[in-house]
């Protein structure tokens, strides 16, 4: 095993934070050029014309999966080294929720504002300064609801563990919804560009 990398020592602290810096900068590029610095392109999302935040995120997703279940069967990866984080079911819908409403209404998610400032947008300054006002009275707020923040707690856990199924058919059911996403959203985009 060599990965990860940090866990075992292939590099250190300062050099992680180079790491960081490196792919934080490639992965906002890379937003940048999919026209993710745009609230307009973000949030046609929701008027369900221009799909392509669910199929690029999709993708990321099915790709970061495949990735790391080939380097695990080749014994590159050891996965009980992978930092889970802990589940707590209602409490992650509930910031589900909230974040989804704060895309909806501001136009980006935390990432794609961050590179919209880099493109100086001033929407995207707004919308992180406001990030950040909710971010700082959520920590205020923490000491008071600490009860329902560590509700319904099921631990670190996987799909796979939690509901005892083979981890390669999570992985093939998985790569299965994606490309049966992928044909819906074509199919919703056309529908609702022909109404527009």
């Amino acid at each position: 095993m060599m990965a990860p990398f940090f866990k075992f020592g292939l590099f250190g602290d300062e050099a992680s934070l180079v790491v960081a810096f490196v792919i934080g900068i490639g992965f906002g590029f890379f937003l940048e050029r999919a026209g993710f610095a745009s609230a307009r392109k973000l949030v046609s999302q929701f008027y369900l014309n221009d799909l392509a935040v669910f199929k690029v995120m999709f993708t990321a997703i099915v790709t970061a999966m495949l990735g790391v279940t080939y380097l695990s069967w080749m014994g590159v990866l050891d996965l009980s080294q992978v930092y889970l984080v802990p589940t707590f079911v209602v409490p992650q819908i509930v910031g589900g929720l909230v974040l989804g409403a704060g895309f909806v209404i501001g136009g980006y998610c935390p990432g794609t504002s961050a590179v919209s400032i880099a493109t100086g947008k001033l929407d995207g300054l707004l919308f992180a300064l406001g990030l950040l006002g909710g971010t700082l009275a959520f920590a205020e707020l923490l000491p008071h609801i600490q009860g329902f923040f560590s509700m319904t707690s099921i631990g670190t856990t996987t799909i796979p563990v939690y509901f005892n199924l083979p981890y390669g058919l999570v992985v093939f059911a998985v790569v299965l919804m994606a490309l049966g996403g992928f044909y819906g959203a074509g199919l919703i985009e056309r529908a609702f560009a022909k109404r527009a």
